[in-house]
């Protein structure tokens, strides 16, 4: 499962998701895309699961028929997240295939 983090998903969280490969936004050089088209880059690039703080995402974008999966974080806090580590691994394998998932904290 290849996995892109979005701008303020907490960095400390990708050594938490091995072995999955995890990119970031700014790594790739598309800090600067709006979500629409950053999420069909992604889905183009073969990214499987999209990690984001953008609580609004799913009100901006049309997410039905994308392949990506969009796991939400309801914080941009490390030490919140850390918490849901668990809950978070299981929200990964939920999305898969073009799914949505809130994760509270």
């Amino acid at each position: 499962m290849r996995v892109l983090f979005d701008q303020g998903t907490p960095a400390p969280l990708r050594r938490h998701l091995r072995p999955y490969p995890v990119d970031t936004t700014a790594e790739r050089g598309w800090s600067t895309i709006t979500n629409g088209e950053l999420l069909k880059r992604a889905e183009d690039e073969g990214c499987e699961v999209f990690i984001t703080t953008d609580q609004s995402i799913r009100y901006q974008q049309n997410l039905g028929g994308r392949r990506i999966g969009i796991v939400v974080l309801m914080s941009t806090s490390w030490p919140r997240a850390k918490q849901q580590i668990p809950a978070i691994l299981a929200a990964l394998t939920n999305v898969l295939g073009g799914g949505y998932e809130e994760v509270p904290f």
